[in-house]
């Protein structure tokens, strides 16, 4: 290119912008003035009011362009403005000498403007990666403020005294897992996205490495969230099984208060009937009558010995459960069985008072007596079965209540002989009473032997009879709801099988995504395909909550038709999210770093294969041996002494700045690309702020607010110190330190 073609492509870039401008050449483009008016505007637009400027005032505009040239640029009027309009082309070469004058004395501003350019460049690296800083602090602070507050809740095991405490707790749990942590959840991602993105651009720029303050390392967010995870496992489960402890305290309680009501409506009056000493004047009839009713009591007292052990073990079970009144149970626990022990005690002591007045009495009325024998055990008989015919019970499959079924239609078997021994135990009773109206021996009516009377058994074999249909409505009923609790339990399994193996392989894709060929884009693409289709599939995860908590609501805690519960899920997907937000960031730093550094598909597709063929543990990091391997493949002269030892370090404190223990793929990326960037340095800039300040090793405020945008301006205002050198004047300030503080080379 020869200086006039340089000459003339200065003037049309300068010129470019200005309308009624064209210049193609040094005669007729020149000819209106506008011209030679652009050229000065452009450089120095507070000299000419440009927009005021019309081609029809050529002359006008002529004179203004040369007298402000001659009068601000120290330019001699070369041209005459006449002369230029009169001429039917004005000499080329005049024109050309004129027009390169402005090109001289434009030049220093040019360079000016290079080096403002520069700064401002700088600065506003500096001022984003700030910004990224204060962003990633207050994220940190706020999640580990949220973390703090929430894990003690979790780890609180404190059983609660009612279902529906219970119950809200479990309420409280859903809202936190479907509200509360998901957004703390992404809060995290966007940490691990801040601070990789802030490495990256620190280490891209040539700046040192962020360092957060103590306890705010990501290793420290990972700390707290894991230490949150372990208290919340389990948690769910916890208060299931507390739900289902204390269903069956309640049902244990009431069980317990039904046998001890039963129990003491029995005892009501023995003690006063053994310590009686009726037999003392008795007949001897009436102290056989005695003997023999005494015989039946003990025989009935022996019988129910199995029912007192029943309230015992009963008890001893609400104490073993933690039963929130367990004091009142305990209570009445020993009430019971003091009262027992007395009772035998008496039962004993009767006995053998009678035995000793036997010698005194000899009549028995057979009749009576065999009435009170046989009447006393199916008497007990029947005192149990409606005991069993009333008794709660608890079930948790099908099978279960089947069994039950199977028993109570065993039991409904039995009774046509039952009710063969209760017409005969009452006929006994219907023959004494056609003696006693054949003979007329009214004293006789009254059984000795015992207090039941015939229509006492047949009152209560009534009521087992009306009992049984009842039972069985209440079977029927409880099998109904086992077979909707299967239904609950087929309709989550069939849900969950598909959704759980979805997950599993979508995220086996994901890690394994560094395996894979092809370019950073099309992995990039790939990821974001995964994302959309993870999103589309949302909606089966949360079809998939709704089921379970109809299965948590039907009491449902055991599944054999599928081995994921939601809480495995609940994982699955979460990890599969982290994953994929995971992987998008690291391919964006990574085509960030392709791109700043000028490295082909076909050198990172090389970089990528020599890391994961040392990467044996396909965790997407190097240990360190694997890293020296990988540098030792690659041509590093790392020797196997002391010096090899030190200079591995020295290579280690570059790509490991932060001393986690490994070398991720992007630190690998940036050392193996390092030599061949080309980034500032505290040099470039400081030379830069030098041709700002004319050669001067200090700058002034006035001078920055000039060559600078006011906001960057501002910025390094406040952040330069005072110029200390001998030549100082008011208001210097230090660029030198100030420039190698941007690069981490001294304290600012």
């Amino acid at each position: 290119m020869t200086a006039k073609e340089g000459l003339l492509l200065w003037c049309q870039r300068k010129t470019a912008p200005y309308k009624n401008v064209n210049v193609q050449n040094f005669h007729m483009s020149f000819k209106d003035g506008l011209a030679f008016c652009a050229l000065i505007h452009r450089h120095r637009p507070e000299l000419i009011e440009y927009s005021k400027l019309s081609r029809e005032n050529a002359l006008e505009n002529l004179n203004t362009a040369f007298d402000v040239a001659e009068k601000h640029l120290n330019i001699p009027r070369m041209l005459d403005a006449d002369d230029m309009i009169t001429s039917v082309k004005p000499d080329e070469r005049c024109v050309m000498a004129y027009v390169s004058s402005y090109y001289h004395a434009f030049s220093g501003a040019q360079q000016a403007e290079t080096a403002s350019n520069r700064i401002c460049k700088v600065l506003k690296i500096n001022q984003e990666n700030e910004k990224l800083i204060q962003e990633y602090e207050k994220l940190v602070s706020g999640l580990l403020e949220w973390i703090e507050k929430t894990r003690p809740w979790l780890e609180n095991r404190t059983p609660n005294s009612t279902m529906q405490a219970t119950q809200q707790k479990l309420e409280d749990f859903r809202d936190y897992r479907g509200q509360h942590k998901p957004p703390k959840l992404e809060e995290k991602a966007k940490l691990e996205t801040t601070f990789n993105s802030l490495q990256t651009r620190l280490r891209l720029s040539s700046r040192p490495a962020y360092m957060p303050s103590e306890g705010k390392l990501i290793s420290d967010i990972s700390t707290a969230w894991k230490k949150l995870e372990n208290a919340e496992k389990g948690f769910e489960e916890w208060l299931l099984s507390e739900m289902q402890r204390l269903e069956r305290l309640d049902h244990l309680a009431q069980k317990f208060k039904h046998k001890c009501d039963t129990h003491e409506d029995w005892t009501k009056g023995k003690e006063v009937m053994l310590k009686s000493s009726d037999y003392k004047n008795s007949s001897l009839n009436e102290l056989k009558a005695l003997k023999k009713k005494h015989e039946a009591f003990d025989s009935d007292l022996a019988a129910r010995d199995d029912r007192v052990g029943q309230i015992i073990e009963i008890g001893q079970e609400l104490n073993s459960l933690h039963y929130y009144d367990a004091e009142s149970v305990n209570r009445r626990s020993e009430a019971i069985t003091e009262q027992w022990n007395v009772l035998k005690q008496l039962t004993d002591k009767r006995r053998e008072e009678l035995q000793e007045a036997e010698q005194l009495l000899e009549s028995v009325d057979h009749l009576h007596f065999e009435f009170a024998k046989r009447a006393a055990p199916f008497n007990n008989w029947m005192d149990g079965t409606k005991e069993d015919l009333v008794d709660m019970f608890i079930v948790h499959s099908t099978d279960e209540i089947q069994s039950l079924i199977v028993a109570h239609q065993k039991f409904k078997m039995t009774l046509g002989d039952a009710d063969k021994e209760f017409q005969s135990i009452v006929d006994l009773e219907k023959e004494v009473l056609q003696i006693s109206q054949k003979f007329g021996m009214t004293t006789i009516v009254e059984n000795p032997y015992t207090t039941l009377n015939a229509n006492e058994v047949t009152q209560k074999w009534n009521d087992i009879k009306s009992l049984v249909p009842k039972r069985d409505k209440t079977l029927e009923a409880e099998m109904t709801r086992q077979q909707n609790s299967e239904r609950l339990r087929l309709q989550f399994a069939e849900k969950a099988n598909p959704v759980g193996q979805w997950t599993e392989k979508k995220l086996d894709f994901v890690t394994n995504m560094g395996l894979q060929k092809g370019t950073l884009e099309d992995h990039m693409a790939k990821l974001s395909a995964i994302e959309e289709e993870v999103a589309q599939y949302r909606p089966n995860f949360d079809e998939l909550e709704a089921y379970n908590q109809e299965v948590q609501q039907a009491m449902v805690f055991e599944n054999r038709h599928t081995q994921y519960t939601m809480e495995s899920l609940r994982i699955g997907w979460e990890s599969l999210l982290t994953a994929i937000a995971r992987n998008m960031n690291e391919l964006e730093n990574q085509i960030l770093t392709r791109n700043s550094k000028g490295i082909s598909n076909e050198q990172m597709e090389e970089f990528r294969k020599s890391f994961l063929h040392f990467d044996k543990s396909r965790n997407q990091v190097l240990e360190p041996k694997e890293f020296k391997a990988c540098l030792v493949s690659l041509g590093y002269n790392i020797r196997e002494d002391k010096q090899g030892d030190v200079d591995f370090q020295r290579i280690m404190s570059v790509v490991d700045p932060n001393g986690q223990g490994h070398v991720t793929f992007d630190a690998f990326l940036d050392f193996m690309t390092r030599e061949s960037t080309d980034t500032d340095t505290a040099d470039q800039v400081m030379q830069s702020f030098r041709i700002l300040a004319g050669d001067k090793p200090y700058i002034t405020a006035d001078v920055l607010r000039r060559e600078l945008p006011s906001d960057q301006a501002e910025y390094c205002i406040v952040r330069m110190v005072p110029y200390k050198g001998q030549d100082a004047i008011p208001g210097a300030l230090d660029y030198t330190s100030f420039s190698t503080a941007l690069y981490g080379e001294c304290d600012m």
